[in-house]
Order: C-alpha cells, then structure tokens, then sequence
C-alpha cells in the first residue's frame, strides 16, 4: 500500500501507540502474558483506492497502518538481536517480490510505503535496515513521531515478554492473523475521498482541519493534487511557525469572512459542518484552489498579528501593546482578519481602537467571551469600509457606545486600582501607557518600549514597600500602610540608577532622585518643568500636581489625577461620568 503524497504526516503519539499496544496485548494474552485461544480484536475500517501501479493508495487509516507496520518491524529487529530465526512470514509482511503491471517484471516493494515528503524516507530506511535507528536525523515532525513510535514499541516488547524469541514469535502469529479491520476498496480516488469524509463526517479521529483538507480534495481535479497539496503544506507551514491551532484559526477565518449566526456562536467541532453547508458560498465547490489561497493569504496575516505586525508584516505599536496585555489573546484578530484590506494608516487607526477596548474590557473585569462574541457582529460591516470617513463610521457605530458602556465602571476600577487587584505585568503597561502618554503631548511621539521592555526602569514605591521604623510611624495612616503602598497612585516609573539611590527612605529624601528623572510624570511629582509660554511642554504638565509630603491624602489625590490621565489615554472621545467631573 503506498500512502498518497497528499495524506496528512504521521502525528501519532506514544499514548496513541501504547493504546494499541495495550488494547491488543490485553486481548490476546491472559494474566501469564499467553495467548488467548480464539481472541480477536478489531480495529476499524480503511478506506483504499487501486492506483496506475496496481498498487492500493491509503486514503484512511494511515496511522494505524503505519503504527502495523512499525510493530512488525520492531518484531523483526528484536528477533535479530537476539540472534533468533526470522520468520519467513514476517519478512514478507515487510517487503515482498510484485509484479509490475505494467512492465510484467518482478518488483520489490515494501509493503508500506510512505509518499509525502515529511516522511523524509523514513519508513524505508528502517524497514531495509540499512542505516542503523540511532543514525537517522530527526528531520521532520514525521520522522521524529515515527522513530518515538518505534521507540516505544521496542520498549512494549522488551517489557511484556522478557527477551523471549518464541513469545515474541506467538505475538506476531497472533497480532498477523487475529487482528482485524475492514478494508472498503473503491474505484478510484474521488470515491475512496467521498467514502473517507462519510465515515469521518462527525470528526471521529480527525479534526476539522483534516476533514477540510479531505474536502479541498474531492473538489479538486486530480491534475491539480500537486498544486493543492503545496498550498496546502505552506497553510500548515505558516500555523505551525507562528505556535497557532489550526481550528482556531479556522474558526476566526469564518467569523471575520463570513456573516454567522452570532446567537448560536460556531464552535470548534462544527467547522466542518460548516464548510460543508457554506461550499458554495465560500467557493470550495466551484474555486478550490482559489479558496486555498484565500485561507493562505489570511494565515499569512494571522502569522503577522500573532507577531505584533501589520498585514503587510510591518511592526504595529498597538499590536504590541496588546500582546504586553495579554500575550495568549487571539479574539482580537477576528477583527484584524475582516480588516485586513485597510490602508496601512487606517489599519493602524483600527489598531489603536482594538487596543483601547480591549483594555476596558480587562480593566473591567469584563468577560472575554463577551469580547468575542461582538466581534462576529462587527465583521461583516468592517469588511465592508473602504475608506477613511467608512472607518470613522464604523468606529462611531460600534466602539465609542461599547466604550461609553464600560466608562463608569472604569471609573470605578481606577479609583480602586491596587498592585493587588491587578497582574504586575498589566500594572507596568497602566504605568508605561500613562507615562508615554504624558512625554508624547510634550516631545511628540514616543515607543512604549522604552517604558515597558527597558530593563533599567522599574516601578517605583514612592511610599516605601519595605520601609525602616521610622518611615512607617511618621505616615499619617500607619494601620493602613500596606493598602496605601499598592496603590496606583504611589506607584510611578522611575530609572533603575535613580531607583538605588532613593532606596527606602522618606519622601523628602526621595525628592531630588524624582527630580532628576526624564519621565515626567515622575518628575512632576516635585517640580512641574516650564519651557518658554504655551508650549507642548507646559500644557502636557499643566495638570499634574506637586507634592511637598507624602501622605494619605497625596496618595488619593495622585489617584484620582491618574483616573483622569487614564480616560485621556484609553477613552479619548467619551464624555465623562458625572462621578468624575
């Protein structure tokens, strides 16, 4: 049998092979590890056309065929080692002498042989034993899974039956003759794929993305296999290099290129039922190739996002600040995916929304599948914005009353906003967006990687975390030292030559090391820099108060300003909360 250069690599793993093993071993041999007379086991259907070559092409049931013959290599081998007379059965279960229909001539073939190019040969070079297991590279994901399998077949033998060749032996007879299977032989390769997807269409064994591919093909002439296969190859080249799951990209694909049932949501052990409902919609039935191509191109861009870049694979500042958010977060990317067409500065503009909402979706305490289960509902619409005054459209219809909805609640979670009410790496980007923010409205526009990736700023206790006696006492709070150190409001960025100096002392001896920082919205802590009359400067500082002590009451007062900077720097265009004016 050859397995078609088209099928999907080998992904079994050891618990997949132990299952196997074990589900065999425990049929086959009672509690003294002998033969059960009569025992049988089964273990499913393949489905398998008649090649040109008169050879049969595996269209399913690869994993357990390839796994059979591995045991029967394994067996082989092990006989070998322990210098013990190989069966000639078994040997011709590895490799047989055929006859060439087509020339007459005699043929040697394995009886297994694998076809698509991850397989790197493998199977071969174990089944001839012409390179020793130790000696071939791990090229592949193929290979590597192969070889474990291998592995741990060795190891099943070893351990179940003690070096003994003629136990070895009455396994092979045994696993030869008394396992079973169904093998369905159809006419020709459309067929054999029809009876594949019928058998599989729950997604038993297989995923969507297996069945998806099955799919491709049966709608796919045969003079274009090679074609699709290598679109294929470069799709699930491009998942795997950026760490992606295949089905949720899938899923988000459907979301931002086609309008769903939102009410109903689409789960990840629908898509393929979903494809195959949508084959004409989203053209696998009348353009295969091209619908290929189309989840190529947003894979591409998937890959992109997933890096903190752009469609186009430039780096994107918005991107990246949610990745500092939330670096596993992906429900974002439903809405990059519908916009992917914007132009560069529209994309980026969308971006920069993306991010602020996202936030208030976290600062709130919002659910995150309430987050995506917008996005769906926005999609169609952004896919169709073609321009600049179609964005801001979009924008006011969508974003601006979500995040007026989350104001007041904003509001609230700043006012309360602790170290321990909030992960510190999201206590760092608060910090960092609030401190660029301020030094942009100055000096113009600054990257938050200076504030958030710089190793030599830290985050600042202005009222100390580890304070000496003194310190504490003379605070006008004393019982509440601990709540007041974690909040918002006494923390700040400060450079870390800067932090050693100031260490754990008073807020007056702290003064001059605040002083000399470049951040302003540390520096303002204790002088508020003017810069001639009107300038960018001044009305960047112009409502960031000074400090003369370090009490209770400087702590809600630096919080509240803080709140106000954050609606600034998060909800530019929403009217404020009457509990904020």
């Amino acid at each position: 049998m050859n397995v078609p250069d088209f099928q999907r690599e080998y992904v079994w793993q050891q618990d997949n092979v132990d299952r196997l093993l074990d589900d065999v071993f425990n049929e086959f041999c009672g509690e003294d590890n002998r033969p059960i007379n009569d025992a049988e086991y089964f273990v499913g259907s393949i489905v398998v056309c008649l090649g040109e070559d008169g050879t049969y092409q595996l269209i399913d049931g690869q994993q357990r065929m390839t796994t059979s013959f591995l045991i029967l290599c394994a067996i082989r081998d092990y006989l070998i080692e322990a210098n013990a007379n190989v069966p000639e059965a078994l040997k011709l279960q590895i490799a047989s002498v055929s006859t060439n229909l087509q020339t007459g001539e005699d043929e040697f073939r394995y009886r297994l042989a694998l076809q698509y190019e991850d397989s790197d040969h493998v199977l071969e070079r174990i089944a001839s034993r012409r390179t020793p297991i130790e000696d071939i590279q791990r090229t592949t994901a193929s290979v590597r899974n192969i070889l474990a399998a291998y592995d741990t077949i060795k190891e099943f033998l070893k351990v179940n039956f003690d070096n003994d060749p003629a136990r070895i032996k009455a396994f092979f007879a045994t696993f030869t003759s008394r396992v079973k299977l169904i093998r369905i032989k159809t006419p020709n390769l459309t067929h054999a794929l029809k009876v594949f997807e019928t058998i599989n269409d729950r997604g038993i064994g297989l995923n969507s993305m297996d069945l998806l591919k099955n799919l491709l093909f049966i709608q796919t002439g045969s003079e274009d296999f090679p074609k699709l296969k290598q679109y294929w190859k470069t799709l699930t080249d491009t998942l795997d290099k950026c760490k992606e799951k295949p089905l949720r990209f899938l899923r988000y694909y459907i979301m931002s290129q086609h309008t769903i049932d939102w009410t109903k949501g689409l789960r990840e052990d629908g898509l393929y039922q979903w494809f195959v409902d949508n084959r004409d919609i989203v053209g696998i039935r009348r353009e295969p190739l091209n619908f290929a191509k189309s989840l190529i191109a947003r894979s591409q861009e998937y890959s992109y996002f997933a890096e903190g870049k752009d469609p186009q694979g430039a780096p994107n500042p918005y991107l990246r600040n949610i990745a500092l958010l939330s670096g596993a977060a992906r429900q974002h990317f439903i809405l990059l995916l519908a916009g992917w067409h914007l132009a560069p500065e529209l994309f980026k503009e969308l971006c920069r929304q993306i991010e602020n909402l996202f936030f208030c979706y976290i600062i709130t305490r919002e659910p995150a599948k309430t987050f995506e289960r917008n996005l769906p509902r926005w999609s169609p619409e952004l896919r169709a914005v073609k321009d600049e005054q179609g964005l801001e459209g979009f924008l006011e219809k969508y974003f601006k009353p979500d995040l007026a909805a989350h104001s007041k609640s904003f509001d609230f979670e700043f006012s309360q906003l602790s170290q321990s009410s909030i992960r510190q790496y999201r206590m760092r980007y608060i910090l960092a967006k609030l401190t660029q923010y301020v030094d942009e409205q100055a000096w113009g526009t600054m990257g938050i990687e200076q504030y958030i990736d710089n190793k030599s700023v830290h985050i600042e206790h202005i009222l100390p975390q580890s304070p000496t006696p003194g310190v504490k006492a003379a605070f006008d709070k004393p019982d509440e030292y601990a709540t007041y150190v974690a909040k918002l409001g006494n923390l700040t960025l400060l450079e870390k030559t800067i932090n050693a100096s100031v260490s754990n002392g008073p807020y007056q001896e702290k003064e001059q090391g605040y002083r000399q920082s470049k951040f302003l919205l540390t520096k303002s802590l204790v002088e508020k820099p003017q810069v001639g009359k009107s300038t960018s400067l001044n009305r960047a500082v112009q409502d960031l108060p000074q400090f003369k002590e370090w009490v209770s009451e400087s702590i809600e007062k630096r919080q509240a300003m803080l709140g106000q900077l954050a609606r600034r720097v998060w909800l530019p265009d929403i009217a404020e909360t009457s509990e904020t004016r």
